[in-house]
Protein backbone atom coordinates (compact mmCIF):
# COMPACT_ATOMS: atom_id res chain seq x y z
CA UNK A 1 0.00 0.00 0.00
CA UNK A 2 1.23 3.54 -0.77
CA UNK A 3 0.21 7.03 -1.19
CA UNK A 4 0.94 9.23 -3.65
CA UNK A 5 0.22 12.74 -3.99
CA UNK A 6 0.01 14.86 -6.69
CA UNK A 7 1.34 18.41 -6.11
CA UNK A 8 0.16 19.07 -2.87
CA UNK A 9 -0.01 22.82 -2.19
CA UNK A 10 -0.22 23.02 1.53
CA UNK A 11 3.43 22.23 3.61
CA UNK A 12 0.91 21.32 6.59
CA UNK A 13 -0.87 18.66 4.96
CA UNK A 14 2.00 17.54 2.88
CA UNK A 15 3.36 17.01 7.02
CA UNK A 16 0.66 15.40 8.07
CA UNK A 17 0.42 12.62 5.57
CA UNK A 18 3.67 11.65 5.80
CA UNK A 19 3.31 11.38 9.58
CA UNK A 20 0.57 9.54 9.35
CA UNK A 21 2.01 7.35 6.93
CA UNK A 22 5.23 6.78 9.33
CA UNK A 23 2.69 5.34 11.79
CA UNK A 24 1.46 2.97 9.78
CA UNK A 25 4.61 1.57 8.02
CA UNK A 26 3.08 3.10 4.23
CA UNK A 27 5.44 4.67 1.42
CA UNK A 28 4.37 8.10 0.08
CA UNK A 29 5.25 9.15 -3.52
CA UNK A 30 5.52 13.00 -3.62
CA UNK A 31 4.84 14.20 -7.48
CA UNK A 32 6.24 17.58 -8.00
CA UNK A 33 5.99 20.39 -8.34
CA UNK A 34 4.77 20.92 -4.66
CA UNK A 35 3.01 24.29 -4.37
CA UNK A 36 5.68 25.25 -1.23
CA UNK A 37 9.28 25.05 -0.98
CA UNK A 38 9.91 21.40 0.12
CA UNK A 39 12.22 21.35 3.42
CA UNK A 40 12.41 20.32 6.81
CA UNK A 41 11.47 23.33 8.13
CA UNK A 42 8.38 24.01 6.11
CA UNK A 43 7.03 20.62 7.48
CA UNK A 44 8.30 20.30 10.69
CA UNK A 45 5.32 21.58 12.08
CA UNK A 46 2.71 19.17 11.46
CA UNK A 47 5.12 16.44 10.45
CA UNK A 48 7.06 16.88 13.99
CA UNK A 49 9.75 14.67 14.20
CA UNK A 50 8.30 11.51 12.34
CA UNK A 51 10.65 12.24 8.42
CA UNK A 52 13.39 9.56 9.36
CA UNK A 53 10.68 7.23 10.46
CA UNK A 54 8.90 7.44 6.57
CA UNK A 55 9.85 6.43 3.37
CA UNK A 56 9.40 8.75 0.71
CA UNK A 57 10.01 9.51 -2.77
CA UNK A 58 10.43 12.42 -4.89
CA UNK A 59 8.63 12.54 -8.19
CA UNK A 60 9.74 15.40 -10.81
CA UNK A 61 6.14 14.88 -12.16
CA UNK A 62 3.81 12.51 -13.28
CA UNK A 63 5.49 10.48 -16.27
CA UNK A 64 8.27 10.02 -13.76
CA UNK A 65 6.03 9.05 -11.07
CA UNK A 66 4.23 6.36 -13.67
CA UNK A 67 7.61 5.21 -14.61
CA UNK A 68 8.03 3.77 -11.34
CA UNK A 69 4.75 2.24 -10.86
CA UNK A 70 4.80 0.75 -14.42
CA UNK A 71 6.78 -2.10 -13.01
CA UNK A 72 5.54 -2.25 -9.81
CA UNK A 73 2.20 -4.16 -11.32
CA UNK A 74 0.32 -1.80 -8.70
CA UNK A 75 -2.94 -0.52 -9.38
CA UNK A 76 -3.29 3.70 -9.11
CA UNK A 77 -6.72 4.14 -6.84
CA UNK A 78 -7.73 7.72 -7.84
CA UNK A 79 -9.96 9.42 -4.18
CA UNK A 80 -11.71 12.40 -6.04
CA UNK A 81 -14.93 14.25 -5.47
CA UNK A 82 -16.23 13.89 -8.75
CA UNK A 83 -16.25 9.82 -8.61
CA UNK A 84 -19.19 7.81 -7.33
CA UNK A 85 -17.60 4.60 -5.71
CA UNK A 86 -17.70 4.81 -2.32
CA UNK A 87 -14.42 4.35 -0.01
CA UNK A 88 -15.39 1.84 2.14
CA UNK A 89 -17.24 -0.39 -0.71
CA UNK A 90 -14.01 -0.56 -2.47
CA UNK A 91 -12.04 -4.00 -2.37
CA UNK A 92 -8.55 -2.92 -2.21
CA UNK A 93 -5.96 -4.85 -2.71
CA UNK A 94 -2.44 -5.28 -0.74
CA UNK A 95 -0.18 -2.80 -3.39
CA UNK A 96 -2.58 -0.57 -4.92
CA UNK A 97 -1.48 3.21 -4.78
CA UNK A 98 -4.10 5.68 -3.56
CA UNK A 99 -3.40 9.29 -5.87
CA UNK A 100 -4.87 12.41 -4.25
CA UNK A 101 -4.79 15.39 -6.05
CA UNK A 102 -3.63 18.99 -5.30
CA UNK A 103 -6.00 20.91 -2.93
CA UNK A 104 -7.27 23.60 -5.40
CA UNK A 105 -7.53 21.67 -8.48
CA UNK A 106 -7.14 17.62 -7.61
CA UNK A 107 -5.68 16.63 -11.17
CA UNK A 108 -6.26 16.55 -14.59
CA UNK A 109 -8.38 14.59 -16.73
CA UNK A 110 -5.94 13.11 -18.43
CA UNK A 111 -4.43 11.85 -15.36
CA UNK A 112 -8.29 10.47 -13.96
CA UNK A 113 -7.99 8.56 -17.66
CA UNK A 114 -4.71 6.81 -16.11
CA UNK A 115 -6.05 5.36 -13.06
CA UNK A 116 -7.21 1.69 -12.28
CA UNK A 117 -10.46 2.79 -10.70
CA UNK A 118 -11.84 6.39 -9.00
CA UNK A 119 -13.07 6.32 -5.28
CA UNK A 120 -14.92 9.11 -3.10
CA UNK A 121 -15.87 9.29 0.47
CA UNK A 122 -19.38 10.08 0.64
CA UNK A 123 -20.19 13.85 2.00
CA UNK A 124 -23.10 15.55 3.09
CA UNK A 125 -25.42 16.98 0.02
CA UNK A 126 -23.50 20.61 -0.19
CA UNK A 127 -20.42 19.98 0.69
CA UNK A 128 -17.74 20.33 -1.68
CA UNK A 129 -14.46 18.51 -0.39
CA UNK A 130 -12.66 17.30 2.94
CA UNK A 131 -9.13 18.30 3.99
CA UNK A 132 -6.54 16.25 2.05
CA UNK A 133 -5.00 15.06 4.87
CA UNK A 134 -8.30 14.18 6.37
CA UNK A 135 -9.21 12.22 3.26
CA UNK A 136 -5.86 10.65 3.00
CA UNK A 137 -5.97 9.23 6.81
CA UNK A 138 -9.70 7.98 6.17
CA UNK A 139 -9.03 6.08 2.60
CA UNK A 140 -6.05 4.99 4.36
CA UNK A 141 -7.73 3.25 6.99
CA UNK A 142 -10.44 1.73 5.21
CA UNK A 143 -7.77 0.35 2.83
CA UNK A 144 -5.47 -1.15 5.78
CA UNK A 145 -8.50 -2.57 7.38
CA UNK A 146 -9.73 -4.60 4.48
CA UNK A 147 -6.14 -5.86 3.78
CA UNK A 148 -4.90 -6.76 7.30
CA UNK A 149 -1.75 -4.66 7.01
CA UNK A 150 -2.45 -2.52 10.02
CA UNK A 151 0.82 -2.71 12.11
CA UNK A 152 0.91 -5.24 15.20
Amino acid sequence: MRIALYQPEIAGNLGTILRTCACFGVAVDIIEPCGFPFSDRSLKRAGMDYFEHVEYIRHADWEAFRATTDSQKARIILLSSKATTPHHGFAYRDNDILLFGSEGSGVPRTIHDQCDSRITIPMKPGMRSLNLAVSAGMALGEALRQTGQFPE
